[in-house]
């Protein structure tokens, strides 16, 4: 007999969404985590704001992801979905990673899911092809945890790559795209930010005009080149970006800083994760020191927080029943097992250096996602959720969005539970039923044509 009808590896936005969606389909539910609370890179790597739920003025991302942030504006954690000033997506949404930490353990203490945290994954328990679980390493010792159906969240594929499923990484010579360390800056001007991108209007990227560039208005800034150039030839910066990015918080005074690269990792090396994390932290006091000396409004900043762990773009994706591609994305493709769906840009950040290649879909557009690529080609009773589904190098770098891998989360939660109720292999679930369920519960999936 299986502990649990569902366990759930990870405990990030993705595998959070997992856990919900089973146990409210009426599965008895683990969720399993390393660290002592919830969210993976949006609450440990402070990852923000979210991108996107929107195509053009179109809401293409609902349900459990949709219900978080309305949580959240609820509790002030939030402002809800708000224009991008820097053009990029066409929201963005801000959050208090401290209030959403707080918030998904109320979700999981309503919708019934037991918490497993501090418990780092070993081993996959196999029984001939089928996944039955997961070992894990705790302050107690090990622990062995039966499955009837298993969900890999971990990002990195750590489940399925332990179990025997094929895996791929990076593009065609394995390289990643680099990892980047958050951080958030307080006590900050809005009002002398303003002033300055209204007074140098082609500083910004913008469709902004210049009156219409007031401080609440400022929700996204990227550009600064003027000042950013300087500081480089100066030798006061040696950080490989190509411009100053930094975002809106729920907060007036304090912004989210999205600017760290280390270049030339391999994440699941744990020297190069250890160089990432060490060399992150360096670029970020002198990012600290650029902003105060340099940034109008940025006088008196202070770091109010940096992330748990630096964020990590790239790693290993699953070899699944169906490979999403780069032309599935911009061409905005259709699927009839389709468990998602998004418009954000592919945007392949350079693993070796400044720069970012953007790659956009049609204005409107959107793509989906099957339910295939979070079922293993080789492997029974095991889905995977979030960025580590199968996906090309290309088409990864738009499918790993927070909004995005939270609806995933929530496809794998629910067919997991529907695999239960109705006994058979998660591979043989019917996914109109599927997709009906997910409608249901609040996702926005299109009608098949």
């Amino acid at each position: 007999m299986a502990d649990f009808e569902v366990v759930v590896v990870g405990g990030g936005n993705a595998g959070c969404a997992a856990a919900l969606a089973a146990a409210r389909g009426g599965a008895r539910t683990l969720l399993i985590e390393r660290y002592g609370f919830l969210g993976g890179t949006a609450t440990a790597a402070m990852v923000g704001p979210w991108m996107t739920f929107h195509s053009a003025s179109e809401r293409i991302v609902g349900g459990i992801a949709q219900e978080i942030v309305e949580r959240l504006v609820a509790m002030g954690g939030s402002p809800g979905h708000i224009a991008d000033a820097s053009d990029y997506v066409a929201t963005i949404t801000p959050f208090d990673p401290e209030i959403h930490k707080a918030l998904l353990f109320d979700l999981m203490r309503e919708s019934g899911v037991k918490l497993l945290l501090h418990a780092w994954f070993l081993d996959a328990l196999l029984e001939g092809t089928r996944v039955a679980g997961a070992r894990v390493a705790t302050v107690g010792g090990t622990r062995t945890l039966r499955a009837a159906r298993t969900i890999d969240a971990t990002a990195d594929a750590y489940v399925a790559a332990a179990a025997g499923v094929p895996t791929q990484q990076g593009d065609a010579r394995g390289n990643v795209q680099p990892a980047s360390l958050m951080f958030r800056l307080s006590h900050v001007d809005r009002d002398a930010l303003a002033a300055y991108v209204r007074r140098r209007p082609e500083q910004m990227r913008s469709s902004l005009k210049t009156h219409e560039r007031t401080p609440d208005a400022l929700t996204a800034v990227a550009g600064l080149y003027e000042l950013w150039d300087e500081a480089r030839r100066s030798g006061e910066v040696t950080v490989p970006r190509e411009l100053v990015s930094f975002f809106a918080t729920p907060y007036d005074d304090e912004v989210t800083v999205n600017m760290t690269r280390v270049v030339n990792i391999d994440p699941l090396d744990p020297d190069d994760l250890t160089r990432a994390e060490v060399e992150s932290r360096l670029q970020a006091m002198q990012l600290l020191e650029f902003f105060r000396l340099r940034v109008p409004g940025f006088g008196n900043a202070r770091i109010a927080a940096t992330g748990t762990q630096v964020g990590i773009r790239e790693s290993r994706r699953i070899v699944g029943r169906y490979t999403l591609t780069r032309d599935d994305v911009l061409q905005a493709r259709r699927f009839d097992d389709a468990v998602a769906r998004s418009a954000y840009p592919i945007d392949v950040h350079n693993p070796s250096g400044s720069g970012t290649a953007t790659q956009r879909l049609a204005p409107g557009a959107s793509y989906e996602i099957p339910y295939r690529t979070l079922v293993p080609v080789n492997r029974e009773q095991l889905l995977v959720a979030g960025r580590c589904i199968s996906t090309t190098h290309e088409a990864l770098a738009s499918t790993r969005l927070t909004p995005t891998v939270m609806t995933l989360g929530q496809a794998a939660g629910t067919a997991a539970a529907l695999a239960c109720a109705r006994g058979v292999p998660v591979a043989e679930i019917d996914t109109d039923e599927l997709r009906a369920q997910l409608v249901a519960d609040g996702v926005d999936l299109r009608r098949n044509a």
